[in-house]
């Protein structure tokens, strides 16, 4: 039985996708989406940066061929290389003790082999069964942070190394694409690694398929994501839940509250006393159960008897005061690349309801250079129009309007008054009702309404594929497809502020 680094890392982020990786039906297995292998790319991309500032020496073998690979490299380790870069290693003849099976004390024993693969090894001053020197595994992340799985992962080359060379690495190293080097404390993660191997281990041996448990932002890239989400759909599973986090729904178990309908009935009292479901967590939990359970819509803060007290009427209310029929309202909608820290789209629809009109306007950056002139022309655009509500959706366009106005050094008098005139609805959607839906995203909601996108896989990670494509080849249909998307995102957000307005008008009514 083979362990190797790679399903080390993975069965940290998801023991299913661990499992499954070895396991599942791949013909229940997506293709990778364009925005996972644009990241693979990204990180192949910087590891050649990196890597370009070392003189290393590949080993030697044909290619798949392990044993080879292992022998390469080791010999390469023996006469003192400097820096190798693509190493393979292996220890053979590994054991753990499996635990007893059904209560029954077993002295079993199962035989591994560990296989690592470390960007790169290092060679330091010390002594090894080599020489007087001694290598050091380093790994290469396109990551902002030293997250805990690389950590981990690094520990597991170590050990493996300490094996060859018969004495313990010094440190490990992750290259990180901000913080540069970071010096992973191995005695603080030795045990921890070896904890979680062995529990991959007896998950792997004994094909112990792990609860499916769906979380948006880590799942949404993985290939497996599909499969778990059909497996999810038909349990009517709690992770389908907005709201049920892993930590949240080990407590749920606990309480044996694991089933829709059985949530749906709780008391959310049972519920607050745990610090997961403090501050009205348990509430909107117990409540959005009850929402999906019956397929219905429920006022946020609508008492369990389904009565509408006067301090809901003032939420509706407060409400209606920023959905209020106007003139001329704007939906505006953003798309941007993190990574690089630019905005290129700025998308405006501009519904003037004196003519009866509606119009999309776009601001497009078709070189990154242009950021600044679309943000000067987004401002000339909602200056035409200047007691006019501009409608979005979550947090982001405000935070960006900030943003480049302190980038851009724009007047006080052009940007702040702005900020007045914005109205978020995804907030006043959490604020006064509970959808039957799984998440409370645009797409989610809009879609539930009845609302379809010309191009169903578009979204912002594909925005951003086709952007960068764009800039590779000059294909300008990747800017017509980006343009698209997020006409239909405003769209979307107009769609949803109107059925959103007449929907807490006629609760008003029912008063």
């Amino acid at each position: 039985m083979f362990i190797t680094d790679s399903q080390l890392l993975s069965y940290q982020r998801c023991p299913r996708k661990a499992f499954l990786d070895i396991h599942g039906d791949f013909r229940q297995q997506e293709f990778p989406s364009d925005f996972l292998l644009k990241l693979i790319r990204d990180s192949l991309e910087f590891k050649s940066s990196i890597i370009s500032n070392y003189n290393y020496q590949i080993p030697d073998y044909p290619n798949g061929n392990l044993i080879a690979g292992v022998k390469a490299t080791e010999s390469l380790m023996a006469v003192g290389v400097d820096v190798i870069y693509k190493g393979v290693l292996m220890t053979q003849q590994s054991a753990i003790k499996l635990p007893p099976q059904n209560s029954i004390q077993s002295d079993n024993f199962l035989s591994i082999d560990f296989v690592s693969y470390p960007d790169l090894l290092i060679k330091q001053p010390g002594y090894s069964s080599f020489g007087d020197w001694l290598y050091i595994p380093t790994d290469i992340k396109l990551s902002k942070r030293p997250k805990l799985g690389y950590q981990i992962v690094a520990a597991f080359h170590a050990q493996i190394l300490a094996i060859i060379q018969k004495s313990w690495p010094k440190t490990a190293w992750l290259i990180l694409q901000k913080k540069g080097l970071y010096k992973v404390n191995l005695e603080q993660r030795i045990q921890q690694m070896q904890e979680i191997i062995s529990e991959l281990t007896v998950m792997l041996q004994n094909s112990l398929e792990p609860e499916v448990f769906i979380s948006r932002q880590k799942c949404n890239l993985c290939t497996w994501y599909s499969s778990c989400h059909t497996v999810a759909k038909s349990q009517k599973h709690l992770c389908l839940l907005p709201g049920v986090t892993s930590n949240r729904y080990a407590i749920l178990k606990r309480l044996n509250l694991t089933t829709l309908e059985s949530l749906s009935k709780a008391n959310p009292d049972d519920l607050k006393i745990y610090p997961e479901f403090a501050d009205g967590v348990g509430i909107q939990v117990v409540k959005q159960a009850k929402s999906v359970w019956e397929n219905k819509i429920i006022l946020r803060n609508e008492k369990f008897t389904g009565k509408l007290e006067s301090q809901v009427l003032q939420i509706i209310n407060y409400q209606l005061t920023k959905l209020v029929d106007s003139p001329v309202e704007l939906y505006f909608d953003i798309e941007a690349q993190p990574r690089i820290n630019l905005d290129y789209l700025h998308g405006v629809l501009v519904v003037d309801k004196r003519y009866n009109t509606e119009k999309f306007y776009f601001h497009l950056a078709e070189n990154p250079l242009d950021e600044e002139l679309i943000w000067h022309q987004f401002l000339d655009l909602v200056w035409k129009y200047p007691i006019a509500p501009i409608y979005h959706f979550c947090e982001y366009e405000i935070q960006t309007v900030k943003k480049l106005a302190k980038l851009y050094k724009t007047p006080t008098y052009q940007w702040k008054p702005l900020l007045k005139r914005f109205v978020d609805l995804h907030q006043v959607v959490t604020k006064t009702i509970t959808l039957p839906i799984e998440s409370y995203a645009l797409k989610n909601i809009a879609r539930w309404l009845g609302f379809e996108w010309r191009n169903p896989k578009a979204n912002g990670a594909q925005s951003i594929c086709w952007y960068e494509e764009w800039l590779e080849t000059g294909d300008r249909s990747l800017l017509d497809a980006i343009v698209i998307y997020n006409e239909d995102d405003c769209y979307a957000t107009y769609y949803i502020k109107k059925w959103l307005s007449k929907f807490l008008e006629e609760q008003l009514k029912k008063k």
